[in-house]
């Protein structure tokens, strides 16, 4: 896990995502998701190279049920994109790091 990569919990959702001046990529994920863990390492890659651009985080399904019930979560991964608070693009399922950068450069156009 990168340290670029943050962890959030319904807690610091508000703070660290929907108050962010920057494009917020927010990866819904568990541990036991096989899926979830293919995308880690490129999560990890598009941290550095959006850094002081856009922010990744994470949310663990399992220790954060309020946030998987607000935010629809239904398959994982899920991938969100926020922006000024609010939802501007979502991927669900693993997909490579070229089309999880186009939602970050979405994001940032």
């Amino acid at each position: 896990m990168s340290d670029n990569v943050v962890h959030v919990s319904t807690a610091d959702f508000e703070s660290t995502v929907l108050n962010s001046k920057e494009p917020v990529l927010v990866d819904f994920w568990a541990e036991w998701c096989g899926p979830c863990k293919m995308i880690a390492p490129a999560l990890d890659e598009l941290a550095v190279a959006y850094g002081g651009r856009a922010k990744i985080v994470k949310v663990n399904v399992d220790h954060e049920r309020d946030l998987a019930v607000k935010y629809h979560v239904r398959s994982i991964p899920y991938l969100v994109v926020f922006k000024d608070g609010e939802k501007v693009g979502e991927q669900v399922g693993a997909v490579g790091k070229t089309q999880l950068a186009g939602l970050l450069d979405k994001a940032l156009a």
